[in-house]
């Protein structure tokens, strides 16, 4: 009789320590609390309307909200197609962490956000610790500080608009210019 009593008294104690700990693992994942999927060591490939390589992604994890559908992603690196326009450069951009809409229109990325075009025109580096980008329009901005690095030149300035195609952009205040043969 002692001998049932601890071993039910061992099953209740084993069901609830793994009850506790399923409630522990099955916990937010982030900002966008309970995943209904989570991607670990993945590469997602993002289409447009057309059926065109909006962006393609990757990362160590994903975690998609199954209620707003949208991914939070840690440490993404984003890569962005050239697109439909005359000498465009595809973009490659990293983070601490990322978001993408649930319509994949708009990606946001946060902490040490590091862009570098990639292609046959000038060599361009952007840094900032938040970007907006919008892969439909080949557009980003950023209310920060955002410093754009090119041979010769480091342009830094706060408020950032740009033009992934054309990579023409502007700031909207506190803006510095130096030249130096050293960047790149």
């Amino acid at each position: 009789m002692i001998a049932t009593l601890a071993l039910v008294a061992g099953a209740i104690l084993t069901g609830w320590s793994v009850f506790k700990q399923d409630r522990q693992d099955a916990g937010p994942t982030g900002p966008i609390g309970r995943s209904d999927y989570v991607l670990e060591e993945f590469e997602l490939v993002s289409l447009d309307r057309e059926g065109r390589e909006s962006f393609t992604l990757r990362g160590p994890r994903l975690a998609r909200d199954p209620g707003a559908k949208v991914i939070d992603i840690a440490t993404p690196l984003f890569v962005i197609p050239p697109g439909k326009d005359a000498g465009a450069d595809a973009w490659e951009v990293r983070a601490q962490s990322g978001w993408v809409s649930a319509d994949g229109d708009e990606l946001r990325l946060r902490g040490h956000v590091r862009g570098t075009s990639m292609g046959a025109g000038l060599p361009t580096t952007m840094t900032t610790e938040e970007l907006n980008v919008f892969p439909e329009t080949r557009s980003a901005n950023s209310p920060g500080t955002v410093v754009i690095t090119r041979p010769g030149s480091i342009l830094s300035g706060r408020g950032l608009q740009l033009n992934l195609a054309t990579k023409r952009y502007s700031f909207k205040s506190e803006v510095h210019h130096r030249y130096d043969p050293t960047s790149r």
